[in-house]
């Protein structure tokens, strides 16, 4: 991916629609944002597989718990695909999530194989429930793999099943490559937490993080280059989501 001056232009313009339904979305959770807030928030973080809540928002997820909230990942399946033992999966989650200081939780669903339907919105939805969040980030709808597709369907089965109880926010992975159409509204600087982000990904040993992170890092820059920052991670907030829980655990606009 290239970044050029037109790419910036049609970028920009793609992100307005974005930036009024994020502040709809902030007048309909009761207007400005609130300070950061003095308690610990616990986020929940899901993703189609090992590896997807790392790439898409690893730095996102450091800054939360270098900041001392609580951050649970939690994966659809365990990544098992052939030749690649689900051990071997699970090992490697458990050591990204050790380096982002979260803890890992799984749906206990097969990769390549999601499934979406009554039963599965009743137990993702209890579970969701029994994890108590304040924030839920997943990812969006029109990426595709259908494991991510699936992931965003429960989670926002979930969130509209519990009434709405905490903010709903999406993130994109290989912007391109898998995620497409995604205009965001708020960005989070992680300049400082590249290294561990890195670090995390790569903690996928099996999953050819030279060739992802490298593509992943280039969609980091550009969207540093958005928001004036060396690094960013794009969000989208759902709109009717109760407040804005992932600024104001950051500070306006994640900056």
């Amino acid at each position: 991916m290239k970044t050029t001056r037109r790419h910036l232009l049609v970028s920009a313009g793609a992100a307005a629609p974005a930036l009024a339904l994020t502040a709809a979305a902030r007048q309909a959770g009761g207007g400005e944002l609130a300070a950061p807030p003095r308690r610990r928030l616990k986020v929940v973080v899901c993703g189609g597989h090992p590896g997807d809540p790392e790439y898409g928002c690893g730095g996102t997820i450091a800054r939360l718990t270098g900041l001392g909230h609580e951050v649970v990942l939690l994966y659809l399946n365990d990544g098992a695909w052939p030749p690649t033992p689900a051990a071997t999966r699970l090992a490697e989650a458990a050591r990204a999530c050790a380096i982002l200081k979260a803890r890992p939780a799984w749906a206990g669903q097969v990769n390549g194989h999601a499934v979406v339907d009554a039963e599965r919105y009743q137990s993702f939805r209890q579970q969701v429930a029994e994890l108590a969040p304040d924030a839920v980030l997943t990812q969006w709808p029109l990426d595709n793999h259908a494991d991510h597709r699936a992931i965003f369907a429960l989670a926002y089965g979930a969130w509209q099943a519990l009434e709405r109880p905490f903010a709903l926010y999406y993130y994109e992975v290989s912007n391109g490559e898998d995620t497409q159409q995604f205009s965001p509204g708020l960005y989070v600087d992680i300049a400082s937490q590249e290294e561990q982000k890195r670090a995390a990904c790569y903690a996928h040993a099996s999953q050819t993080p030279d060739r992802y992170y490298a593509l992943q890092d280039e969609v980091a820059r550009f969207r540093g280059l958005e928001c004036g920052k060396v690094r960013a991670e794009a969000f989208l907030m759902q709109l009717r989501s109760p407040c804005d829980v992932l600024s104001a655990a950051l500070g306006r606009s994640g900056s």
